[in-house]
């Protein structure tokens, strides 16, 4: 890879990947291009280097490898060539076949990172052509490697799935700790000290389940054999069916990714 371009440059997760990226420069800000249909990026300012450009066919010309960052909505007014080059792309429901097909690319690697990127946290599952070589390969891992954890994928259609379970990013969680805060708030607890304590809850949680061997199961039955207040609880959601709204989300936002939305 000598130069990379990035075609939605200017969004948010184009900045969530990119940054770390360039933080452990595996990209030179000089190798970097970036378009947006405004030419106005921000978030790049510790690297003023980067080129940015308001033309996609400029960005073409100059970079051997091509990141597609786009709302899938917006895909038909992207008009480039990109035949003979190595495209990465990270659009929801936009297959390879569909992205050969528009742009005339056969080395295609398609992911689905989310906006833990950010903070290097990133679960990002991703496949690839047949045509990808064993360097772009490697570019494809240590670039997502920045910004998480790749996990390499040999059944696109996974990918819809992944958008739903671990492209939401915060999301789904956030919707349970919203609900903690405001049960929080109701008891008499201050509001910042709710969030502050809900916070850190799921912090501490996260952690825990990503340190330990224990399931998440494993954990819930854990604290279900002390028969305590946590018990209680737990008891209490699992008769109301937690875990069917949970089913219930996913897939609708799975249906949804299948439909080509993000």
């Amino acid at each position: 890879m000598s130069h990379l371009g990035v075609i939605g440059g200017g969004g948010w997760l184009a900045g969530a990947l990119l940054r770390p990226v360039l933080a452990d420069r595996l990209v030179m800000p000089a190798d970097l291009v970036l378009s947006s249909r405004s030419g106005n990026i921000s978030g790049f300012e510790a690297w003023p280097g980067v080129h940015m450009t308001t033309d996609n066919a400029i960005l073409v010309d100059a970079c051997d490898t091509v990141v597609l960052s786009v709302r899938p909505g917006d895909l038909d007014e992207i008009d480039v060539d990109l035949r003979g080059r190595f495209v990465i792309s990270v659009m929801a429901g936009v297959t390879v076949e569909e992205i050969g097909d528009r742009f005339g690319a056969r080395r295609i690697v398609r992911a689905m990172p989310n906006a833990c990127a950010e903070q290097r946290l990133s679960f990002t599952p991703w496949c690839m052509t047949d045509d990808v070589r064993e360097a772009e390969m490697d570019f494809a891992r240590r670039f997502f490697a920045a910004s998480g954890r790749p996990h390499f994928i040999t059944d696109e259609q996974e990918l819809d799935y992944f958008t739903a379970l671990t492209g939401s990013g915060a999301a789904f969680p956030a919707l349970m700790a919203d609900a903690m805060i405001r049960h929080a708030i109701e008891a008499g607890i201050g509001p910042e000290t709710a969030v502050l304590a809900v916070r850190q809850l799921f912090l501490g949680a996260a952690t825990q389940m990503a340190s330990v061997s224990d399931t998440p199961a494993d954990i819930v039955e854990l604290f279900m054999e002390y028969h305590g207040t946590t018990a209680a609880g737990l008891s209490a959601m699992i008769d109301a069916d937690l875990a069917h709204a949970v089913f219930s989300g996913l897939t609708a936002a799975r249906r949804r990714a299948q439909d080509g939305a993000d």
